[in-house]
């Protein structure tokens, strides 16, 4: 399927993980892929893959906390490819998990800056610009936490549930310019954020309450943000979108 034929898509955080497989996935749809991210060795070696499979992809390396990188991002999206059809708004950071009293500002002040200052960053870029050329889509990444939580998961949970909070309220100022928004909420993904954040036996409980018994992939993910960001979710927009293997069911539990 070439559902993104001759159109532009922008993925932040798409070095790695699911944001890797959603620039592999939006450039085998047919999309001209901008890939986004801090470490620019990564970014390269992700461009490199989807030019030797015949498609098409440029790197711009950027820290979405800053909010000048995050313009030129787009300015560079732009004049490359002369518009932006659809973003994925993936880049994010676990931060530092832990009880409120052994947190500090700098523990608060970085979840903030780069989960949900540096997302907002972003849309208000992505938002200007499909203002500008007549509409859009854009697909940013939540997370179950944003609905739920764990021991010491409140820093994170706080910015997801920023970021569905701000999903809803953008829906309305957007609607009339021809740009949806939507949030993908992923459960537990095989990872190397997953691994590098969750012990055998946090990850054993999780398993255990989740009705699918098994971690999704960054591929299962990436086909749902494609999906909301494609014409076939024309009639969604404002929604998080939890694919989680149904772990957030009510009264799920052990």
């Amino acid at each position: 399927m070439k559902n993104f034929e001759g159109k532009t898509v922008l993925v932040t955080g798409g070095n790695s993980g699911i944001g890797k497989a959603a620039a592999l996935l939006f450039a085998k749809q047919g999309a001209q892929v901008a890939v986004a991210a801090r470490r620019e060795t990564e970014v390269h070696a992700v461009v490199e893959e989807i030019k030797a499979a015949g498609g098409i992809a440029i790197g711009v390396p950027t820290d979405i906390s800053d909010a000048a990188q995050v313009s030129s991002m787009v300015e560079t999206v732009t004049s490359e490819f002369g518009r932006l059809d659809a973003a994925f708004n993936n880049a994010g950071i676990m931060g530092r998990w832990d009880a409120i009293d052994s947190l500090t500002e700098a523990d608060f002040d970085q979840a903030v800056a780069v989960n949900l200052r540096g997302t907002w960053l972003c849309l208000r870029a992505e938002i200007t610009q499909m203002k500008r050329q007549g509409g859009g889509t854009i697909v940013n990444t939540s997370s179950w936490l944003g609905q739920g939580a764990l021991r010491g998961s409140g820093l994170y949970s706080m910015t997801k549930a920023g970021l569905d909070s701000l999903v809803r309220a953008l829906t309305f100022e957007c609607a009339d310019a021809g740009i949806r928004i939507n949030n993908v909420a992923p459960g537990v993904v095989d990872t190397p954020m997953t691994s590098g954040n969750t012990n055998d036996a946090l990850l054993a409980q999780l398993l255990a309450q989740t009705p699918l018994k098994r971690l999704s992939t960054p591929e299962e993910i990436a086909e749902a943000a494609a999906w909301l960001c494609s014409s076939n979710s024309s009639y969604v927009t404002g929604q998080t979108l939890l694919v989680d293997g149904g772990y957030t069911i009510p009264g799920n539990r052990l």
